[in-house]
């Protein structure tokens, strides 16, 4: 016969461990051991079975003086030792194994009187809504009406489903119907929600017709939702109560708001910087110039030094995104791009021609000519 593992060690707590540190390791042995939770995995029910021993000790005051002091001889954790048949001993009456049971048979277990029941209030799951939103709306923000469905307590019956209300003839108004059920650990009783008045404890004389029973309806609605400035693609924004309804008088989850922000023909935003890409001549690039430059808060003059080349960059600042979330103003970045005409008129041609003639070439493409005159194979 293998040697018993130290108690302390089974349920992984230290040997000054308080009796609710004690509780809460036993319950995570609980739920990773459990047979019925672990049907591929052969040692799962032996590893239950020497968790439910080490807190029948551990759990017990006296039992756990005898075994500090005299190990496993000064405890005697033989089947039916005091508590519970079928724990090695294991007082359970005080222990809640609520949701252990809820995984195994999908909850509505008031397993010795501690479980939870499927009566219970239950928030309803939030929703998630894309939403198209203009740049300018995403930069400086708005009000946008959002039509959406919306589940609310109906009008009519006040959200109770019927009138003339009694008692529940089958579950005596408790709202529960309680069975006993057979496992590998034993009896179990068990509460399950009432199907004939749903656990509310009481049924109705005249079923509401507006609702059909259900005490809420689905309803379209338009809400305005205050969209804050600087929102960005995939930025979400919630919007409280607007989600799917909750379960037995629970309430709505939330809706979620992911914006999906359009393109602007000439600003481009990275964060809450913005870039603008300004087209130059080749004049404005070699002799320089002061350019009118718009921003998102109105244009500006910039000054445009001469000998400027194709994807020179200015920074503006504070001519970002004034970002409310963050709190953070962002930049404007300009960037040239010196643009080569296509057509030439006579006139032209010759002006450039005759220019050419002055050698415009500076260092950068002497050194290149230089380079290209010696590349010979």
């Amino acid at each position: 016969m293998a040697e018993k593992r130290d108690y302390y060690e089974v349920l992984g707590v230290s040997r000054s461990a308080t009796e609710a540190e004690i509780k809460s390791a036993f319950r995570k042995k609980a739920k990773e051991f459990h047979p019925d939770l672990n049907k591929d995995n052969p040692e799962a029910a032996e590893k239950f079975k020497e968790a439910q021993e080490a807190y029948s000790v551990l759990s017990d005051e006296n039992k756990r003086k005898m075994y500090d002091q005299y190990g496993h001889a000064g405890v005697n954790n033989s089947a039916g030792a005091g508590g519970f048949s079928g724990f090695g001993g294991f007082d359970a009456s005080d222990f809640d194994f609520g949701d252990i049971f809820d995984n195994i048979f999908g909850g509505g277990f008031s397993s010795f009187g501690g479980g939870s029941s499927r009566t219970r209030a239950t928030r309803g799951s939030d929703v998630l809504m894309r939403v198209n939103i203009d740049f300018n709306d995403a930069v400086f923000g708005c009000s946008k009406d959002i039509n959406l469905d919306v589940v609310e307590e109906c009008d009519d019956c006040n959200g109770t489903g019927g009138f003339d209300s009694e008692t529940c003839s089958r579950c005596h108004g408790s709202g529960t119907i309680t069975s006993e059920q057979h496992t590998i650990l034993g009896s179990f009783v068990s509460k399950t929600t009432c199907p004939e008045c749903n656990g509310k404890g009481k049924t109705y004389k005249r079923r509401c017709s507006t609702c059909n029973g259900k005490g809420r309806i689905k309803k379209n609605k338009t809400i305005t939702v205050n969209v804050p400035s600087g929102i960005d693609n995939g930025d979400r924004l919630r919007v409280s109560g607007k989600g799917s309804p909750g379960a037995n008088g629970g309430p709505n989850g939330d809706l979620y708001l992911e914006f999906s922000v359009s393109e602007h023909e000439y600003f481009e935003r990275e964060g809450d910087d913005i870039y603008l890409e300004v087209p130059l001549t080749i004049t404005e690039a070699i002799l320089g110039t002061k350019k009118t430059i718009p921003t998102l808060y109105g244009n500006i003059k910039l000054t445009i030094p001469a000998g400027t080349d194709s994807g020179d960059k200015q920074r503006i600042k504070g001519k970002g995104i004034d970002n409310k979330n963050n709190h953070n103003k962002g930049n404007m970045y300009v960037i040239m791009k010196v643009i080569t005409p296509k057509r030439l008129s006579r006139d032209q041609k010759k002006i450039i021609e005759k220019i050419n003639e002055t050698d415009l070439k500076d260092i950068e493409i002497e050194k290149f000519d230089k380079f290209t005159k010696n590349n010979v194979n």
